[in-house]
């Protein structure tokens, strides 16, 4: 698992827009591996096989190593190629958009196709939304009653996620905090509790967050 927070869709979803009278439907998957993301492509173009086009970009991968973005049939360059560079300006990962195009009877030229394909794939990701993940390591801190108070209201006024609190025989708080943050809490925790209390380290888990630039 990746330490760096990174960023994709919120949601799967569909956005449409006319330009020109033609009409352009970008569809949006969250995906994991190329084959998830060929079978939608090919899942969109059974559905609108009566469509001019379908076309499509992708980015995969913790660095991004599967990228690929195909004209189908547009002017090289046009279509594919405009969408792909609007999901790197945003630094999605784990994204494929396949944008349909119902031609309307007025051609749009070079300009116009990667204007009007760009342009519906930066608006669909404005309506479907772009979520921040952020990988967070889980602590858990156990100390005697004594020190329910102090911790407790000095985790809920840091950054830090108290996800629970477990009461037996001693308390132990399940905290969860950015990977990248994990020495610096761990310190600090240790000089909360005056090195009284038990810290350990368990799993790690991402947390979304919605994210607007």
């Amino acid at each position: 698992m990746s330490t760096e927070p990174n960023y994709t869709i919120k949601q799967d979803g569909e956005y449409e827009v006319v330009i020109q009278k033609s009409k352009f439907i970008a569809h949006f998957k969250r995906v994991t591996s190329e084959d998830e993301a060929q079978a939608f492509i090919q899942a969109i173009k059974k559905a609108h096989w009566n469509a001019n086009h379908n076309c499509s970009a992708y980015i995969i991968g913790e660095r991004n190593e599967f990228q690929k973005a195909n004209d189908d049939g547009e002017p090289s360059g046009t279509a594919g190629l405009p969408m792909l560079e609007v999901l790197r300006k945003r630094e999605l990962k784990d994204t494929v958009v396949v944008v349909t195009r119902y031609f309307g009877g007025i051609k749009l030229g070079g300009g116009g196709l990667i204007r009007a394909y760009g342009g519906t794939v930066s608006e669909g990701l404005d309506a479907v939304g772009i979520v921040e993940r952020i990988p967070m390591q889980r602590l858990t801190l156990t100390v005697d009653y004594g020190w329910i108070g102090k911790v407790e209201n000095e985790l809920r006024q840091s950054s830090y996620l108290l996800d629970d609190i477990v009461y037996a025989d001693t308390v132990t708080f399940h905290i969860s905090v950015p990977v990248e943050e994990t020495d610096a809490a761990l310190a600090w925790l240790v000089d909360l509790t005056n090195g009284q209390g038990g810290l350990e380290t368990q799993d790690q888990r991402i947390i979304e967050r919605d994210f607007v630039r």
